[in-house]
């Protein structure tokens, strides 16, 4: 037996979670973050915010991914002028 969690076992996203935009998913884990920090919240609470913060930093994750992979970079010839375009991260 180990400590290490099933993959299988993970729970599902929280659609609330999914249906965020970017910044509004960071402003919810900034404000998660100063309330842990504070120190003014009971033990049930912290673990209910720090597991609705986990969530919130993956989904973050998630959407910067699908923005870096949409992001292309023009191509130029050696001429200067646009020959095309490459995904992010090629060259």
């Amino acid at each position: 037996m180990t400590d290490t969690p099933d993959a299988a076992a993970a729970p599902a996203p929280d659609p609330a979670i999914t249906a965020l935009s970017f910044e509004a998913a960071m402003g919810e884990l900034e404000t998660i973050v100063r309330r842990l920090e504070s120190g003014d919240v009971n033990l049930e609470e912290s673990v209910a915010l720090y597991e609705r913060g986990h969530a919130l930093r993956a989904h973050c994750e998630a959407r910067l991914a699908a923005a870096q992979a949409r992001i292309e970079q023009v191509s130029l010839g050696a001429d200067g002028r646009p020959t095309g375009t490459t995904a992010f991260g090629e060259s």
